[in-house]
């Protein structure tokens, strides 16, 4: 069976996972899903990430989850924004903010995936992929 939306199953997939407060998750590779798994590492959001089980037909990635000290997850939302049904475009002076500027949004743009604060600075705009916060 083929997947419509492929980063949508690994946010929620990533989602469930804290809420059931397991410490690893493990995620379908492929370069959008790495490249999304970046931004959440650099950003603090997540702990590491490896890809694993290069072998087999579908490579799979393991994300490390972060939890404060009081055991409360780093990571409390995740929201898809564009779908393959509806995409959601912005451009360089439409890139929205998330909580007000507490979250970060994360853009597809043709020089890649970053967030929406180095895509106003390079003055790009692109698809909205996601809201973390």
């Amino acid at each position: 069976m083929t997947m419509t939306d492929p980063i949508a199953d690994m946010l929620t997939r990533i989602r469930n996972a804290i809420q059931a407060r397991h410490t690893h998750v493990t995620i379908p590779a492929s370069k959008m899903k790495t490249a999304i798994l970046s931004i959440l590492e650099r950003e603090g959001y997540i702990g590491q990430f490896e890809v694993v089980d290069q072998q087999s037909p579908q490579a799979m990635v393991k994300v490390s989850l972060k939890y404060t000290d009081e055991r409360a997850p780093v990571l409390l939302g995740l929201h898809r924004v564009s779908k393959p049904g509806l995409r959601v475009y912005a451009g360089k002076d439409e890139i929205p903010r998330v909580m007000g500027g507490i979250g970060t949004v994360i853009l597809s743009t043709s020089s890649g995936v970053m967030t929406g604060r180095e895509a106003w600075q390079r003055k790009i705009g692109g698809e909205v992929l996601c809201y973390v916060w």
